[in-house]
């Protein structure tokens, strides 16, 4: 069954979610059956010692008869405890199965589409309310797709070179003391910020967490600046990067940029992007180079397709979507509802003015996902009061702490062969005449 919405966010996964109740249904029943093991065998015991008092059956009634019965009387109590452990054990494990049916059933409905059809109608009505054709769609088209990347990954660079992946290298480009905001809403913040800085850039943050160092990643979202030339590892081929090569590019200059904010192994590690920028950050979190030289304890994303990626068991994890935002969703799944994982959808209702560009549409706006963050920081669910939680456990309560921005850049795309033109731009690919 769906989860009860908080106010207008729609919470699934962590300790509240429907899968880590069912697997505590199961803890549960393990118990259970735990303790009628023990009870049987105190009930074998007491059966040994009847037999063994059975010699002093012809005994006075006080030393003989009596004790027997005592004896006889405890087994049966015993056991009739331990049938009983037994029975509710049964019908733990009964309630689990019916749960798990119907939510396989609930779930079977919503990919065939037959569930809720007025709710699933109001999604599409929204969606194209929305207006994101008053903006570029190029970004939809490519997401569209990702579900194909990792397989059409090589005939993609090698026709589109506006979705060519290339080595990525950070450099340096300043340092500087803030105020740091380690709430939801506050990392969603940096990540206003590091996009309001340029191309390219990324921030790690250095912490002091009660007397340790932690370190936040800071990722931007899609970035299409024809300036860039083609050097710019958020643009479109940053999201064949992500969905068709798990990060590999971004993430080696992720480490890149730890080591250079002095961040030492076995450090702790938040990650936090927004749209594109989310994906690298939890590729991050399956990213076996980066967990063996880093600790990666929590990552937040924004308007993100993430639910194809699988995240170590270790990293917590927060997913911000909006329910008329199509970009979440353009990997074809929901994303888990497992114990270290959370998925927040905002359901309110949003607007467009006649003539505004509305972009990628207003769901899929950063502001929009900040305010999606500090509700969750105001939250009385448990599922988001534990993940917050053990945000909190990472970062501490945040203060002075200093920012090292980097910025990013690839290798731009070689020559393509003449006479192509690029389907997305409709423009002359490099070299063509």
């Amino acid at each position: 069954m769906p989860p009860l919405p908080d106010g207008n966010l729609k919470v699934s996964g962590g300790v509240g979610g429907i899968t880590v109740q069912l697997e505590e249904l199961e803890l549960g029943a393990g118990k259970l059956d735990r303790l009628a093991e023990r009870l049987a065998a105190i009930e074998s015991g007491l059966f040994t010692a009847w037999q063994d008092l059975a010699a002093h059956q012809n005994r006075p009634r006080t030393t003989g008869t009596a004790a027997l019965i005592a004896m006889w009387e405890a087994k049966d109590a015993v056991q009739e405890v331990c049938l009983e452990l037994q029975r509710i054990s049964g019908q733990v494990r009964s309630c689990r199965r019916e749960y798990e049916i119907a939510e396989s059933a609930a779930h079977l409905k919503w990919r065939l589409g037959l569930s809720d059809p007025d709710v699933e109608l109001q999604k599409h009505v929204d969606f194209w309310r929305t207006g994101f054709l008053n903006g570029d769609a190029t970004e939809m088209l490519v997401a569209d797709a990702v579900i194909l990347l990792p397989a059409i990954k090589p005939a993609v660079e090698e026709n589109i070179p506006s979705l060519r992946t290339g080595p990525v290298t950070a450099t340096q480009e300043e340092s500087l003391p803030i105020d740091f905001d380690a709430s939801p809403g506050g990392l969603l913040e940096r990540v206003r910020l590091i996009e309001a800085r340029g191309s390219g850039y990324i921030e790690v943050i250095e912490v002091d967490a009660g007397g340790r160092k932690a370190y936040v990643v800071v990722v931007p979202g899609t970035q299409v600046n024809e300036s860039d030339g083609g050097t710019n590892p958020f643009d479109l081929g940053g999201i064949v990067d992500g969905m068709g090569g798990r990060s590999e590019r971004v993430n080696a200059a992720v480490i890149q940029s730890l080591r250079a904010a002095g961040a030492e192994p076995g450090a702790d590690v938040v990650a936090v992007g927004y749209s594109q920028g989310g994906i690298h950050a939890m590729n991050l979190a399956a990213d076996e180079a980066f967990l063996k030289e880093y600790r990666l304890k929590y990552v937040l994303t924004a308007g993100s397709p993430v639910s194809r990626i699988m995240p170590s068991p270790a990293v917590s994890s927060l997913h911000l979507e909006h329910r008329t935002d199509w970009v979440p969703g353009s990997d074809g799944l929901p994303n888990r509802d497992a114990r270290n994982q959370v998925t927040v959808t905002m359901t309110n209702d949003l607007y467009v003015r006649g003539g505004e560009d509305a972009g990628l549409g207003p769901g899929h706006s950063l502001t929009g996902y900040q305010e999606a963050a500090r509700q969750v920081g105001a939250s009385k669910d448990p599922s988001l009061v534990q993940s917050t939680a053990v945000l909190g456990s990472v970062l501490g309560a945040g203060g002075a702490a200093t920012a090292t921005r980097f910025v990013l850049s690839k290798t731009p795309p070689p020559p393509v062969p003449k006479d192509r033109r690029d389907p997305f731009s409709g423009r002359p690919q490099p070299g063509a005449r």
